[in-house]
């Protein structure tokens, strides 16, 4: 599925979309350039689960528990980008929450693939033009995602 996105009031939206799909064991991996916008779809989907915020880009500090307001899952937000490799991203221990919480990992792909055999791979590319608008394409691999209907986020 391939979304445009003109905005990033749009991003955001489109994250609290793909919240309503998102359960326990989910886990997103995060593609795209500085500035697409991984963190802002990330905070809609954070809206959208009824987590505890502030969600902002974990950089300096690699992950942030957002526990769930709702009685819903907690949200782990995972930034790799200073990951040297899988170890480092081992050594999160990220394995033992996968299960019961929603996994985003910004930065992820090439990384984060060994969480969960069942992911969604969500990758942002910038448009040609000086504007917000992104192209977000969402890839569902595994057993998880092949029944879902994803067009309707």
């Amino acid at each position: 599925m391939t979304v445009d996105v003109p905005t990033a009031a749009d991003m955001h939206e489109l994250g609290l979309r793909l919240a309503a799909v998102l359960r326990a064991g989910d886990l997103l991996v995060m593609t795209g350039h500085l500035g697409a916008g991984k963190t802002t779809l990330t905070q809609g989907i954070g809206e959208g689960l009824k987590v505890r915020g502030p969600i902002t880009s974990p950089t300096f500090v690699i992950a942030r528990v957002h526990p769930s307001l709702a009685g819903g899952p907690p949200l782990v937000h995972v930034d790799a980008y200073r990951l040297g490799g899988f170890a480092e991203l081992d050594d999160l221990d990220l394995d033992a929450s996968v299960d019961e919480s929603v996994t985003i990992v910004e930065w992820g792909e090439g990384l984060a693939e060994g969480l969960a055999d069942d992911r969604l791979e969500v990758i942002i590319s910038r448009g040609d033009g000086p504007g917000e608008d992104r192209e977000v394409r969402i890839v569902g691999v595994g057993h998880r995602w092949s029944d879902l209907e994803l067009r309707a986020v």
